[in-house]
């Protein structure tokens, strides 16, 4: 399959990587990708060889390329693991939060989780600099969480958001995952990514775009107590 046309059908929801023919060789492809992202903790990604990889993992390199072709198709396999768990863990958050409190929730959520892991989502970052095609998974998954917003939205307005209204809840999140993506790459200031002001400021910010206080007919919430791990 050609990385031009893109996975079709069921394959799409398949993880990149050789096929896994055995249970055996299904937990050593989850062990690596587990290791990755801890290893990602601690140096960038660049900075990780195949044989560290394999080392850390309790693996040989010939068992790395048993189930992957390269480096670039195991940051993909990242990739993908990292789309499940923030399709699983916003899913959660939509249905266990109440509207008052969803945009703080949200923004907490977002904002820790890139926080937590800013090595691995700044090689993301830079791969999509050379790679067109590799970020629009990524993309899509973003407009999909506008998507599960707006019809939360509509439900409680009980009614079609006008197009101005639609476009102003895309933007604000087009806004937070742009500030987010400087903040890892850039880190601008003057608040940080690493400070509590942070996730303040931008669900705030993200309140006063999307006019989602006066959509949802709520009084804007005071930003919660954040603590963001180190």
């Amino acid at each position: 399959m050609s990385r031009e046309t893109g996975p079709t059908g069921s394959d799409a929801a398949k993880p990149p990587g050789r096929r896994i023919a055995q249970r055996r060789g299904q937990e050593t492809y989850d062990r690596l990708i587990e290791t990755g992202f801890k290893l990602l903790q601690q140096q960038e990604f660049e900075a990780i060889t195949i044989a560290i990889l394999a080392r850390a993992a309790g693996y040989s390199v010939g068992a790395f390329y048993a189930r992957f072709h390269s480096k670039d198709e195991f940051f993909d396999a990242m990739i993908a693991t990292h789309l499940a768990s923030r399709t699983k863990a916003r899913a959660a958050l939509m249905t266990a939060t109440a509207d008052d409190d969803l945009v703080n929730a949200l923004i907490e959520d977002t904002v820790t989780y890139y926080w937590k892991r800013r090595r691995f989502w700044r090689a993301a970052l830079m791969r999509s600099i050379r790679d067109a095609d590799f970020w629009e998974p990524i993309r899509n998954q973003g407009h999909e969480l506008a998507d599960s917003l707006i019809a939360r939205i509509q439900a409680r307005m009980r009614r079609p958001l006008t197009k101005e209204e639609d476009a102003n809840v895309r933007f604000a999140f087009q806004l937070v995952l742009g500030t987010i993506n400087n903040a890892i790459i850039n880190r601008p200031g003057p608040v940080f990514i690493g400070q509590t002001q942070f996730i303040e400021n931008m669900a705030r910010a993200f309140r006063l775009v999307s006019d989602y206080d006066r959509l949802m007919d709520i009084r804007p919430t005071v930003a919660r107590s954040s603590r963001l791990p180190p």
